[in-house]
């Protein structure tokens, strides 16, 4: 468990998150003619934000979201906190396990009494405290996954995704395969649950009739399962020329290594939430992960293609300082990075007003840009959209980092555009 009085403030000479100006959230600007307004977890003094992390667990490797969350937050309060407001970040492990999830929801609501539970990780957790977070109207404020659950205000008012549904990642595989292999074989590993079925979706909204033809062979596996050995050699019997790799860290890296072993080498795509260099592709071999191809919206932390950026600079300066001990290259502490200046911005905006509506409202009312994101890439909400992040670029592993290639893809629209010739 990670829990107390966490943060750090961004001063605005020594630091700026591009168009989000974070100096301006250590600032007290609340309005001097208004009374506060609090909700339980926040007051004069402090704002108590919750978490639900998978620390142990199958999906242990995302721990470190978490870990870096809680290092953040003690740069804020180490600078003054969010007008004047210190945060105590409470985090919980769930262990990747519904159940378990549900009993930390629960404690953080009704023990803790978090103004809001933030950035709580995993399709299946959230999906078990959903209903329980809209029915006592507190923010289940952006969920770390990309389940399209998360975009349904007008079921789920309480409830806000953070990442690029599931559904629009997969309709750019499909239209890159379409458009640049339109005949080719192929073959799926999906993890068993609502995670794997919405990319499923996402490859049949844009293959279509073309889906029963070209996939050749789809097998899922359990996040129980110790490996997907098994699975992989299955689906290689089937001689698919493409190998869509839905999976989890854990798996994805068995997944790269296991053909490597087998010296199969199709067109292999892995989800954007394996992309971690640190905690997927070094412990599958970066000689084995080469030519493997994904779609993004982060900076790569280990390409120095982004050595000079302000963001990047800003992102390690905060790391040396605040969690030193870190592995430089794992993406997940930039993710936690972005998604935890997010919040000090829609916290700011809130201003006086620390209420569960007044959090919802800003956070459904957002158009900014993240300086540690790829340049265009915006954080853009709407009351009846509630996808922040619906743009990513097609990469490619290059053997020591990811190369960007073709445009910016926007998934707002039915299917995402296709890529040019």
């Amino acid at each position: 468990m990670i829990t107390g009085r966490t943060g750090y403030s961004i001063s605005g000479n020594a630091w700026r998150l591009g168009k989000l100006v974070i100096s301006c959230a250590v600032l007290a600007v609340g309005s001097a003619s208004a009374e506060p307004q609090y909700d339980p977890g926040a007051s004069d003094t402090e704002i108590r934000i919750g978490n639900i992390m998978p620390y142990s667990g199958p999906a242990s490797a995302y721990g470190i979201i978490g870990k870096t969350m809680s290092a953040y937050f003690r740069m804020i309060n180490d600078n003054g906190g969010i007008n004047g407001r210190k945060i105590n970040f409470i985090s919980y492990d769930d262990a990747y396990s519904s159940s378990k999830a549900v009993e930390q929801a629960r404690r953080l609501v009704e023990d803790d009494e978090v103004l809001a539970i933030f950035a709580p990780f995993g399709t299946a957790s959230n999906a078990a405290i959903q209903k329980y977070m809209n029915h006592r109207h507190v923010p289940q404020l952006f969920v770390i996954t990309g389940a399209s659950h998360w975009a349904d205000p007008e079921h789920f008012p309480w409830t806000i995704g953070w990442l690029p549904s599931y559904l629009t990642e997969a309709r750019i595989y499909a239209d890159y395969i379409l458009r640049h292999h339109p005949g080719a074989r192929i073959g799926i590993l999906h993890q068993n649950d609502d995670f794997g079925r919405d990319y499923l979706l996402g490859l049949k909204d844009v293959l279509q009739d073309k889906y029963a033809q070209m996939v050749v062979a789809s097998l899922p596996y359990e996040v129980s399962e110790p490996t997907i050995d098994s699975q992989v050699v299955a689906i290689k019997s089937a001689a698919p020329d493409i190998f869509i790799d839905i999976a989890t860290p854990k798996f994805a890296a068995q997944a790269i290594r296991k053909l490597a072993e087998l010296d199969w080498h199709p067109i292999h795509i892995v989800t954007n939430v394996s992309v971690s260099v640190g905690a997927v592709l070094k412990p599958a071999g970066l000689d084995n992960a080469k030519g493997v191809l994904s779609a993004g919206y982060q900076m790569d932390v280990t390409d120095p293609q982004w050595d000079s950026h302000p963001g990047m600079q800003h992102f390690r300066a905060f790391m040396a300082k605040y969690f030193p001990e870190a592995d430089r290259s794992e993406s997940g502490p930039l993710v936690a990075f972005n998604m935890s200046s997010a919040l000090v911005e829609v916290i700011r905006r809130c201003g006086d007003d620390l209420t569960h509506e007044r959090i919802m409202q800003v956070a459904a009312d957002l158009d900014f840009e993240l300086e540690a994101y790829i340049p265009g890439i915006r954080i853009k909400t709407s009351p009846t959209d509630f996808h922040p992040i619906e743009q990513l670029q097609m990469m490619r592993f290059t053997g020591e980092s990811w190369e960007w290639f073709g445009p910016l893809l926007d998934g707002r629209a039915d299917q995402a555009t296709p890529l040019p010739d």
